[in-house]
């Protein structure tokens, strides 16, 4: 084929020259006039068509969802809403799309009819524009820490650990379901699966980090991971992306710097790149805020949210110091809280994150030294033995968007953690050998990716911001 310019490009591009473009219509009115769309960007190009001259046939074809091949001058547009146009001089149908089923006419479709036909709601505005906005946020990342000398580690997909000894994994296998091996005992006979274990997808890239960063220092990992938890939520899904640096020499002041210099980048780089679809989602969300009470709306505009979080250093204070804003805070006073706060040792829920930020604060905050009971086995204990050098960082409307710590490198220390825990430390030796063997201190933590999408373009439920979302009783594509 020949080539084709990117409507992006089109846009820019002086008038006077011949081009080639390629993509997809959005509407065709007055048997004269496509709007086209490739993708590129959020704009369409106007295609101006000289309807008296071309076969009746053809332009019977040029409907909604149809693919399209556009050869033509570009000029300067004497209409509204566009500064060029393209007067076509030859007109190919790639693909043809039939208007009584295409789902897609040019209408508003609600979000819960788009993930229904999430094969196709690419094609819309909301959703070029978001997926554009992750495209920017991945590579935005990667330059972050290739900037800064960190080595990409790709780790396991497959594991016979559960990192955060959560226990809700996916398992892994390939023995017959219906005619299992059995032990003597009646148990699954694991030496005759596949590895000769029991394997699980993996929840977490952290320890196989741990285990580089003890010998490359700055390291990172940004790979699927995968949750079985039968949760239905707006922010739950069963596969996500996880962003995971893990830095050698580093304490858990060193740790914060390093997320709060991250999340400020990547704010700040997609800021500088995804201006038009930011201004697009931001308006999206004015229009969908409108249905709301006036209470329940954003205080702040999608733009306004995000440089909010650049005008102002983080917040830091402990679990202690939180616990004691929001017992004496007023919505706990008056029972505003579905979750009361009532001692220390609390479970902080969503409610209580975004109380700290969005309304004692006003900034985002930084959490640390969460009591050990709540937290993982890795995180090394502070004196007194009752808290961890944890850290959790709370961003508007969303709460969590990073968690992490400094890890515990004292090797008895972590070893009576877990068993604590009940970790089995003869399947973790590999893990334990780093503590043996020139241990240093150490500190990282885990971006949930779609957490940060979903807080940079707006959107309110997690679904739509990761191509193809699977959740309890959804593994569509």
């Amino acid at each position: 084929m020949s080539k084709r310019t990117r409507i992006k490009d089109i846009l820019s591009a002086t008038p006077g020259q011949d081009h080639t473009v390629m993509g997809w219509v959005r509407t065709f009115r007055n048997n004269q006039f496509i709007a086209l769309n490739d993708g590129s960007c959020l704009a369409n190009l106007q295609i101006v068509v000289d309807f008296e001259n071309e076969d009746p046939t053809l332009l019977k074809r040029i409907t909604t969802g149809a693919a399209i091949k556009i050869d033509g001058e570009l000029i300067a547009s004497q209409g509204k809403g566009q500064t060029v146009e393209l007067t076509a001089k030859n007109i190919e149908i790639l693909g043809d799309c039939d208007p009584e089923v295409y789902p897609l006419q040019p209408k508003r479709h609600s979000l819960e009819f788009l993930r229904e036909i999430a094969h196709l709601r690419f094609r819309t505005n909301t959703f070029s524009a978001i997926f554009r906005v992750r495209h920017t946020l991945a590579y935005a990342i990667h330059k972050f820490f290739n900037d800064r000398n960190f080595v990409y580690l790709h780790s396991p997909i497959i594991t016979g650990s559960d990192a955060e000894g959560a226990g809700e994994m996916f398992q892994v296998t390939t023995l017959d379901l219906n005619n299992i091996p059995r032990t003597d005992e009646g148990d699954i006979h694991f030496k005759k699966d596949f590895f000769g274990k029991a394997t699980n997808l993996t929840v977490s890239g952290q320890l196989e980090a741990e285990l580089a960063a003890l010998a490359l220092c700055d390291v990172y990992t940004f790979g699927p991971t995968f949750r079985a938890e039968n949760s239905n939520t707006t922010r739950h899904l069963a596969e996500f992306w996880m962003i995971e640096p893990e830095v050698a020499f580093n304490d858990l002041n060193d740790n914060m710097d390093l997320a709060e210099d991250m999340l400020k980048y990547l704010i700040q780089y997609v800021l500088d790149h995804c201006q038009e679809d930011l201004l697009f989602l931001e308006q999206r969300l004015v229009e969908e805020e409108k249905q709301k009470p006036q209470q329940d709306r954003s205080e702040m505009s999608l733009i306004e949210k995000l440089k909010f979080c650049l005008a102002h250093p983080f917040e830091r204070l402990t679990y202690t110091e939180a616990i004691e804003i929001l017992k004496n805070s007023t919505p706990n006073k008056k029972g505003k809280f579905q979750y009361p706060i009532e001692k220390w040792g609390a479970d902080l829920q969503s409610e209580h994150e975004r109380y700290l930020v969005e309304k004692h604060f006003k900034k985002p905050v930084i959490l640390t030294n969460y009591p050990k009971e709540i937290k993982a086995f890795y995180m090394r204990l502070d004196e007194g033995e009752k808290t961890v050098r944890a850290m959790d960082v709370l961003f508007p409307g969303i709460g969590e968007i990073i968690g992490g710590s400094q890890r515990e490198e004292r090797y008895d220390v972590l070893l009576r953690r877990m068993e604590e825990m009940h970790i089995p430390a003869e399947e973790m030796s590999w893990f334990l050998d780093t503590r043996r063997f020139g241990t240093v201190p150490h500190a990282g933590f885990g971006l949930g990716f779609e957490r940060l999408v979903l807080f940079v373009t707006g959107m309110t439920n997690i679904r739509d911001v990761i191509p193809f979302p699977r959740f309890p009783g959804n593994a569509e594509f």
